[in-house]
């Protein structure tokens, strides 16, 4: 099995959901007697709160370069919003990112999604690291909500399901948002870690695009070098 490198702590909950899934999906094919060795590196998420962008850059560079002196073979970061450290931070290193946004390009094309709405906080649904990334790598028409409720997802984001608050006021929103957009996409990408906790075992009018499961196959996929 291969090595992985692990960049959680933004936040600790989605940190953990990747922690148990990748070792349950890896156990699942290996016997669940064993399970694969990690490498993990929880940040303070202090650093994404505070959106200073060299600041974001030159912590994911000096905890990517620890990841691979430590023997990491790749790195997977634990959530959507840091991937904005990516494309500085790839260049400096010897091993590759399993980039959230390939696992969520790969899911549509099987699919043959054309129009996604991509939900989150406000950094993942403006700045270019994933609607840039998948508009131009696999060709993804990506809608993105209003700016009342781009603010609005970035409060529930950052003020609740990133402190492992999960309300019902929350799950109505997104649920509701959701609805008012299914008439233009094929599906909806939950752009938070914390989406698919939320709303899970939520039906919806269009599929979901669960970031933190598909990001978390890629994983298990890199481990037994599938």
């Amino acid at each position: 099995m291969k090595l992985l490198g692990l960049i959680g702590g933004t936040s600790y909950h989605s940190t953990l959901e990747y922690y148990k899934l990748i070792n349950e999906g890896v156990s699942k094919q290996i016997g669940f007697d064993a399970n694969p060795e990690l490498l993990i590196y929880s940040i303070n998420i202090d650093v994404m709160r505070r959106q200073d962008i060299d600041e974001i850059n030159s912590t994911y560079l000096k905890v990517a370069q620890k990841l691979q002196k430590a023997g990491a073979e790749a790195i997977i970061i634990c959530a959507n919003t840091p991937h904005m450290a990516v494309e500085f931070v790839q260049p400096k290193i010897d091993i590759p990112f399993l980039h959230i946004a390939d696992a969520i390009g790969q899911e549509a094309k099987k699919y043959n999604y054309k129009s996604l709405l991509l939900l989150g906080n406000k950094p993942t649904t403006t700045k270019a690291f994933l609607k840039d990334y998948l508009a131009e790598n696999y060709g993804l028409k990506i809608v993105i909500p209003s700016e009342s409720n781009i603010n609005k997802s970035h409060y529930y984001v950052s003020k609740e399901l990133t402190q492992g608050q999960f309300t019902s006021e929350a799950k109505q929103f997104y649920k509701e948002l959701i609805k008012t957009h299914q008439e233009r996409i094929d599906a909806a990408i939950l752009g938070c870690t914390e989406l698919p906790i939320l709303l899970k075992d939520e039906k919806s009018v269009v599929p979901f695009l669960k970031t933190t499961d598909l990001h978390i196959k890629s994983a298990i996929n890199f481990i037994l070098n599938k």
